[in-house]
């Protein structure tokens, strides 16, 4: 690990005024949640469903499910990792305004964190597509287990689907324009943890620099936009985000 990157993002972060995180699946990773599209995720071995075709297709509102309670397993038993704690922690003493994040697991915050931006929903919970009845996922989870068949919403009979973003289905406008609120309006942009590949999600960072912020990007690979940040560290994201917060309170002890 880049010690000398550390301290330096640490002192940027300490006098940051409008820091933002934006968060990809390499934060939970960590957390035993496996990247859909590494080479043992979901996608390696099952085609996603597009929305569409869960719309159109009880054929494909099966398999919808059965993919997701397989998932399911992975999210209900996943606590959040160092790297949640110590973004929860700079949200806690405002050196965050916000964590932007591409995950749907909600481990930022049962972390602590208060400002999530979830770009793409969370598989925390399951909605009706017609009423909007809303419970938690595993409830729905077990009743497709038991009875073999997609559920229906208990309160009008719609289909019930996870409140994620699927493919083929937009993005939810509101959270988005706050995300580019928040990307415009930044001073130092970190980006941990994604391969900067989803758009529109992935255009944040850039449009943060362009804006005037600072750009940090952690990852354990390297990305397309590498070459327009700061600073860029390929090592272990709790690893690496503990070793600035312990830089960073060194800075807060001085004050």
């Amino acid at each position: 690990m880049d010690s000398e990157s550390c301290q330096l993002v640490a002192q940027w972060l300490a006098a940051s005024r409008r820091a933002v995180a934006f968060t990809g699946a390499g934060v939970s990773t960590e957390s035993g949640i496996p990247d859909f599209r590494s080479p043992g995720g979901v996608w390696a071995t099952s085609q996603p469903v597009y929305f569409d075709d869960f719309l159109r297709s009880t054929e494909a509102r099966y398999e919808y499910w059965r993919q997701k309670s397989v998932l399911h397993r992975d999210f209900a038993n996943a606590t959040p990792n160092s790297g949640h704690q110590v973004l929860a922690r700079w949200g806690r003493i405002d050196k965050l305004k916000a964590v932007v994040t591409q995950n749907i697991d909600g481990l930022h915050q049962i972390a602590g964190s208060e400002h999530v931006l979830e770009l793409h929903g969370t598989a925390r919970y399951v909605a009706c597509l017609s009423c909007q009845h809303r419970v938690e996922a595993g409830e729905m989870v077990e009743r497709f287990l038991e009875l073999d068949c997609p559920p229906d919403c208990p309160e009008c009979g719609g289909f019930m689907k996870h409140a994620t973003v699927s493919f083929g289905q937009s993005l939810p406008a509101d959270v988005l324009q706050e995300s580019i609120e928040f990307a415009e309006q930044a001073d130092l942009f970190l980006a941990i943890g994604s391969s900067l590949v989803v758009h529109p999600a992935a255009s944040l960072p850039m449009l943060a620099k362009r804006s005037g912020a600072r750009l940090v990007i952690i990852n354990r690979d390297s990305t397309s936009q590498d070459d327009a940040a700061d600073v860029v560290m390929n090592a272990s994201i709790g690893d690496t985000l503990l070793a600035i917060d312990e830089h960073l309170k060194g800075f807060e002890y001085k004050r």
